[in-house]
């Protein structure tokens, strides 16, 4: 296999260090955390929106179980939020999510598409597969 020197030098920068796609902050003591990964951001109008962010506040709807953020295509906006839910609640509509989600996000941050679903794809370690929600799957 050919050594692909393009892509290897896009992914360290100038100073040596890795790019990893991750998003992480540092505390006072220099400690970093990582809390997202930048494939996953959505770009909303030009504003970044983090799906950690949206499902953290939209699991503590009265209802939600479990949810995932997504970006989808959007002419308009560049992409659009699409949230995926699993309820346990059969009353929780699509326009109580809506009046949840603008009681507590930023305009930007509302979903344009919810969609309830039974179960969400996952990985061997539980991790919720983005990737095959973006996919239709």
């Amino acid at each position: 296999m050919a050594p692909r020197l393009q892509e290897t030098a896009a992914a360290f920068t100038a100073d040596g260090f890795l790019r990893t796609g991750d998003i992480g902050i540092m505390n006072e003591q220099g400690f970093t955390k990582i809390v997202a990964r930048k494939k996953d951001m959505i770009l909303v109008s030009g504003f970044n929106v983090y799906p950690n962010e949206l499902e953290n506040v939209i699991s503590l709807c009265p209802g939600v179980v479990e949810c995932a953020a997504v970006g989808v295509p959007d002419a308009k906006q560049g992409e659009a939020i699409k949230v995926f839910i699993i309820k346990d609640d059969p009353t929780l509509s699509e326009d109580d999510v809506a009046r949840y989600c603008r009681d507590n996000l930023t305009g930007y941050k509302h979903p344009k598409y919810i969609e309830f679903r039974d179960e969400l794809p996952k990985s061997n370690v539980g991790k919720i597969l983005r990737r095959e929600l973006r996919s239709g799957k």
